[in-house]
């Protein structure tokens, strides 16, 4: 075949694209922390769910409920867990790897070697902001819808085995008919219920009115009320009083079908997302009721965020701690990481109490754990780059 000088070959090989790959450092401190962290997140949702588990195996012994729906109550409750769970790993995975890097001499001949501690910092930190987003995705999006499943499931369990589903002394609202219930006692064996009353705004009757009995007892998902006694309100200011002899059925509330139950205003607040909990407060703030119930409902929309950037102040915290305390074995780690642990979960059941009486300022009550183990863990991290 025939060459000629200077002639450059049509055919051009395209040159390669460049994966993007971590630095090799980078990718070795991640590959130190990721199997430490995953074992202190299953550790601490293990323990959440055999906790739950025990509170709940009454139903599974005493009262033959379903093994299954037991099973999924307990499920759905675990996604509550997770911004504590995810602050636990943090701490764990940080103070194990670090541990293992300073017993190993390995910090120390990256920083004699030139590199700086923030540089070596640089992937855990990382580490805590992504491990806080994906908490705060959990228990801002996850977790409630994941609450509302669980109480649904827990009524199911009690209709199955025939419990009363209406807290005693606690007035509770249907939002398909707009009856409201309150029952005063119930008898712990027979589950028979004592002064038994129902509010009914004019859904059944054009009249307001209210149906009270003396014992009352549940049967096929109805409520069966015993020689009742009907009081009807006329727009007229008159009122009538009926006593029935006969036994009179209700439809009870919290039927598992009606799904709006289980996202009204008076329900469960940890089911419910930021911004309908943002509007409740405000619509309770107008109206000028709600009393200490606003003050909780401020403490669970700002634990919604405080609680998840846990996980960066719990980098921050063990990073200093793992390298001063590192060459004393992974026992020292493992007890550091519970202690720090416990003393964050003591801080912050604490601001919570005073947030939820009003002692506090909600936001405050929620950020203070965070204020101050992350000033003490930046401090900690000065001393150590120095």
């Amino acid at each position: 075949m025939a060459s000629f000088t200077g002639v450059v070959s049509a055919s051009l090989t395209a040159s390669p694209r460049r994966k993007l790959t971590l630095p090799i450092l980078d990718g070795y401190i991640f590959r130190e922390m990721a199997p430490p962290f995953v074992i202190g997140l299953c550790a601490y949702l293990l323990f959440q769910f055999l906790n739950i588990f025990f509170l709940a195996a009454d139903y599974v012994i005493n009262q033959h409920a379903s093994m299954l729906l037991v099973f999924r109550f307990l499920i759905l409750r675990v996604p509550q867990a997770a911004p504590l769970a995810f602050i636990f790993g943090c701490l764990f995975g940080t103070m194990l790897a670090f541990g293992r890097l300073v017993a190993d001499n390995e910090i120390t001949a990256l920083r004699t070697s030139g590199i700086s501690f923030w540089r070596i910092a640089r992937v855990p930190l990382l580490f805590g902001l992504a491990a806080f987003l994906l908490s705060w995705f959990i228990n801002e999006e996850l977790a409630p819808k994941a609450t509302q499943l669980s109480t649904r499931t827990f009524y199911q369990i009690i209709y199955h085995t025939a419990a009363l589903p209406i807290e005693p002394q606690i007035f509770r609202k249907d939002p398909t008919t707009g009856r409201v219930f309150f029952v005063n006692s119930v008898d712990s064996i027979t589950h028979e219920m004592s002064d038994v009353m129902i509010f009914d705004r004019g859904t059944s009757s054009p009249f307001d009115s209210v149906m009270t009995a003396k014992t009352a007892y549940i049967k096929d998902a109805k409520l069966h009320l015993q020689n009742p006694t009907i009081i009807r309100f006329k727009p007229s200011g008159f009122v009538d009083v009926e006593n029935r002899s006969e036994e009179i059925t209700v439809s009870l509330p919290l039927d598992v079908n009606a799904d709006e139950f289980f996202n009204q205003s008076g329900g469960d607040p940890t089911s419910l997302d930021s911004k309908t909990l943002s509007a409740q407060i405000k619509a309770l703030q107008v109206t000028g009721t709600g009393g200490q119930a606003i003050d909780n409902l401020k403490l669970i929309l700002a634990s919604r965020r405080a609680l998840p950037f846990g996980c960066f102040i719990a980098i921050l915290i063990s990073l200093p701690l793992a390298v001063l305390f590192g060459r004393r074995g992974r026992e020292l780690g493992m007890a550091l990481s519970l202690t720090v642990m416990f003393v964050y979960y003591l801080a912050a059941s604490a601001m919570a109490a005073l947030g939820r009486n009003g002692v506090v300022d909600a936001t405050l009550a929620s950020w203070t754990p965070n204020l101050i183990v992350g000033v003490a863990g930046a401090v900690l991290l000065r001393k150590v780059e120095r």
